[in-house]
């Protein structure tokens, strides 16, 4: 059980089983929590945002997908105006500038592929602003 025909046994790599209650915290502002997990090749993040958050106009090399499991934001992106609500899912491609309002407080679950490097090297600045 669980070992296929024709799968190579010899990896580099084993998965890594992560208990999301058991990730850091990270505070990024008074209404902003983080909870981030870096893979090889994508980046996972659990935003915890209160009403009133802003999230502002930003761009990326990394595709992103959002997916809203409770609360409502409005994003805002090539001149339009979307509405995002619990069980909404979006896909930002690279580079496109967007911003997030936050109108309800808001879980967010985001994946960035590939990995987000400025947040490993600490250069992304936009959520100081």
């Amino acid at each position: 059980m669980g070992i296929q025909p024709q799968v190579s046994l010899h990896t580099g790599q084993a998965p890594v089983l992560y208990g999301l209650a058991d990730q850091p915290v990270e505070h990024v502002s008074a209404l902003i929590d983080r909870q981030v997990i870096y893979g090889a090749q994508s980046t996972f993040v659990v935003w915890t945002l209160k009403k009133g958050a802003v999230v502002p106009l930003h761009h990326h090399p990394n595709e992103q997908i959002t997916w809203i499991t409770k609360g409502r934001a409005e994003v805002y992106s090539g001149g339009k105006k979307f509405v995002m609500v619990s069980g909404d899912l979006m896909v930002i491609p690279p580079n496109v500038p967007h911003e997030f309002v936050i109108t309800e407080d808001t879980i967010d679950i985001d994946i960035f592929a590939p990995q987000r490097q400025d947040w490993i090297d600490g250069t992304a600045n936009y959520l100081k602003k």
